[in-house]
């Protein structure tokens, strides 16, 4: 991370220096707050044994002591105070006293006889604050757990008691009587948050590893499942402060990822066998996989692709990890944005590719963003024909992007995660669980590979209110209402961020019988709605595209007419007809109401494929088809032939093969930690 460089404190003004003194005497006689035996010494000057260093070296000397994202904050923000959460590895002392007497500086509670504070400091102060001997770590007071962060900002909770549109009154919507199968590490299904009236969420737990055991040594599939169903046990309102997204489907655990957090294709591709056998049973709709390998050969070519394609084929919705490869980090220590590097399955064409946006935490989507180790499109996986002659898939990936930064959800029983990352631990102070069990812990996880569930718990969502949807369609209302980010383009977040009141509330008006309709058919039962969301007191306008392949599709005929590319067994992509240097609609699959957009385009956070508030990028071909078998030439780097080499391992969306171990165990950590270079 670049070094963060600190301004000096303002001038301290006589007048609110007595103001801050008198409310923290105040303060100080009525809170459990209590100075250590120095107290007499508040009005001497700071001692120098009593700070690490000085203030001036901010918070780089003490990054250790900082959590992420208040640096990510201190980078990115500029409100002028933040609130913290300060651990004391002892009672506070005179010095520290004398720093909350400052202008700015304020202690707002104590918990824990005195250890832990609950402060808000001028940022540029945050340096000065770690200095302080008795400082042992200093994290975000963050306001937004209380409240629900992720089912708030996803416009979940916007639809938790939907209109009930055939029989009258409300429903509540929460996944009930669907089924989700996670392929991941394993579930710790003794954890509170995966519990439903006390009896245990998941129905079937099978083993695919070799290791004969189904729970969650590793600590991945435990985090991605709660991200998903995890319950409102945890939580202190209604809204919950780590609920799922369909807290009440249910679960099938397919164990193909070891203690290690790897696995083989071939363990997937039994897991696979096994759902088509048995997801019925189960009533398992949804197929999440967080996991990924490097995507070399064609999809058409591809096992993993081709067994994604028998499920989306047998009717299973199934959602995959775009990836962690976002970025790449040049000879000098700093980043800049790498394309081409979708994971398999991500780079087939019926699955559900899902990269990661940032939120910074907060529940408003007017400052959300495109995570910067989020994978980027297009594929880059190819086929050689006799001439030896390479011909790349290039299809535009990721479909949608869903929050994946810092996500808190079930912690695993003595994860090799936690084990290797105490810091992705959340203490007890921080969600006020007081040091419960096992059962009750939480941990933070980055990466598309926790965007991925958030996606699947929607689809669950959506088939719950409407179990007719088929595959292709619940994929194309999520593109369909997804919010386009401003100033990224459809390789970095396809048709936009995952909308859930939008999609919700448009599948719940799709007709019964489609596998009846025929192209061009009414799909509404009602009018369509109007094509915007609010969400958190942000309204924003649908993206009203769908992503096809090579093309991003507009019209409200996706919408209001039954398309034949919606049928269970074909391809959402047949849609549009690849052409040397153009591309037309395909008029067998799709009406003559959609149109193709131009290029590869950059948002200015309205309406996808409207020509006046959008870009062209040159870079991206605006010819409108993505073409050519040799260098993609990104704004960034150089993507060129063989740049991405399989050794056969399959491993979780978070851990990265050879040389990406690091960078991607990065990610895992830290999450979104990376400025890049222009």
């Amino acid at each position: 991370m670049p070094k963060i460089t600190l301004l000096k404190g303002a001038k301290r003004k006589r007048v609110l220096a007595l103001t801050a003194v008198l409310l923290f005497s105040f303060y100080f006689l009525i809170s459990p707050f209590r100075l250590s035996s120095t107290s007499a010494q508040v009005q001497a000057p700071v001692n120098a044994q009593n700070r690490s260093t000085s203030s001036e070296t901010g918070t780089n000397s003490h990054s250790g002591k900082v959590s992420p994202d208040v640096l990510d904050f201190v980078q990115t923000n500029g409100s002028a105070t933040v609130e913290l959460i300060v651990q004391l590895n002892g009672q506070a002392t005179a010095q520290m006293a004398e720093f909350f007497q400052q202008p700015g500086a304020r202690v707002k509670g104590s918990f824990s006889n005195g250890r832990t504070l609950a402060v808000e400091v001028p940022v540029d102060r945050i340096g000065e604050l770690a200095s302080f001997s008795e400082t042992a770590y200093i994290s975000r007071d963050r306001e937004t757990l209380a409240t629900g962060h992720v089912t708030t900002t996803t416009g979940t909770e916007a639809i938790r008691n939907l209109p009930n549109l055939a029989a009258g009154g409300s429903m509540v919507v929460d996944g009930a009587g669907i089924g989700i199968a996670i392929l991941d590490s394993g579930l710790y299904n003794e954890h509170i948050a995966l519990q439903v009236d006390g009896g245990v969420r998941n129905t079937v737990s099978v083993d695919f590893t070799g290791e004969g055991r189904v729970n969650d040594p590793y600590g991945h599939g435990s985090h991605v499942a709660s991200t998903a169903v995890a319950n409102y046990k945890l939580s202190s309102s209604a809204t919950g402060a780590f609920a799922g997204v369909a807290p009440n489907a249910s679960l099938v655990n397919l164990r193909v990822l070891n203690s290690q957090g790897r696995g083989r294709v071939s363990s997937v591709l039994s897991a696979i066998d096994w759902l088509l056998a048995n997801g019925s049973r189960y009533k398992v709709r949804v197929v999440n996989m967080s996991l990924g390998t490097p995507a070399v050969e064609s999809y058409r070519n591809d096992p993993l692709c081709q067994g994604v394609r028998r499920l989306v084929n047998a009717g299973f919705v199934v959602v995959v990890a775009a990836g962690n490869d976002g970025k790449l980090r040049r000879a000098d220590g700093t980043y800049e944005k790498a394309y081409g590097l979708i994971h398999s399955p991500g780079n087939e064409p019926s699955a559900i590719t899902v990269g990661a946006s940032n939120t910074f935490g907060t529940d408003t989507r007017s400052d959300d963003a495109i995570a910067s180790f989020s994978s980027r499109g297009p594929t880059r996986s190819y086929w050689t024909d006799s001439a030896g002659v390479k011909h790349y898939d290039n299809l535009i990936k990721p479909d949608l992007v869903a929050p994946g930064n810092k996500l808190i959800y079930a912690q695993a029983a003595n994860n090799e995660l936690i084990r290797a990352n105490p810091g992705l631990n959340v203490t007890p102070q921080e969600v006020g669980m007081n040091g419960e069990a096992d059962p009750k812990r939480m941990m933070y996880l980055s990466g598309t590979s926790v965007s991925a569930p958030i996606v699947s718990g929607a689809a669950a969502l959506m088939l719950q209110v409407n179990p007719n949807l088929t595959p292709n369609l619940v994929k194309a209302i999520l593109m369909y209402t997804a919010q386009p980010l401003q100033g990224f383009n459809h390789l970095e977040q396809g048709a936009g961020q995952l909308n859930v009141e939008g999609a919700v509330r448009l599948a719940q008006r799709v007709v019964d019988k489609l596998s009846r309709k025929q192209q061009g058919e009414p799909l509404l039962k009602t009018s369509a709605p109007v094509p915007s969301s609010t969400i958190a007191g942000t309204t924003f306008p649908w993206s009203q595209g769908v992503v096809l392949n090579r093309a991003f599709v507009t019209g409200t005929d996706l919408i209001t007419k039954f398309q034949k590319a919606y049928k269970v067994g074909n391809l959402l992509g047949d849609g549009v007809l690849d052409h040397y240097s153009s591309q037309q609609i395909n008029s067998s699959y799709m009406t003559n109401g959609i149109l193709i957009s131009d290029g590869i385009l950059i948002s200015d956070g309205i309406l996808i494929g409207d020509s006046n508030p959008w870009l062209n990028d040159p870079e991206f071909c605006s010819n409108g088809i993505l073409l050519g078998d040799g260098i993609l030439i990104s704004d960034g780097i150089l993507i060129g032939d063989g740049i991405l080499i399989s050794d056969g391992i399959l491993i979780a969306d978070g851990i990265l093969i050879g040389d990406g171990t690091t960078q991607s165990t990065s990610v895992l950590v830290n999450g979104d930690n990376t400025t890049f270079m222009q």
